[in-house]
């Protein structure tokens, strides 16, 4: 099996919610799932409201869905996206 790249957004429920504090939540998560993150970045979306962009790589053997369920029920998240998956070479 081969390595998947992945790029997740992260929308908090309100432009008051702790970035920082959901980036480090968020890391932990994917880092318990076996995945090695990449970058960790904020989106702007619209009013104040930024998202959470999170990059990183995750063996093609593990589930993504669990993963996606976990971030999703973190304290106030709204949705979690996949915006973009492919596989890596080299």
């Amino acid at each position: 099996m081969g390595t998947a790249l992945i790029t997740l957004k992260v929308m908090p429920e309100s432009p008051d919610v702790d970035l920082e504090e959901l980036k480090e939540k968020s890391k932990a998560l994917i880092e318990k799932g076996e995945g090695k993150i990449d970058e960790i970045k904020e989106e702007p979306i619209a009013f104040g409201l930024k998202a959470v962009i999170i990059s990183f790589a995750l063996d093609e053997s593990k589930e993504l869905e669990p993963m996606e369920k976990e971030l999703n029920a973190l304290e106030n998240v709204s949705s979690v996206q996949v915006v973009d998956m492919r596989r890596a070479f080299g």
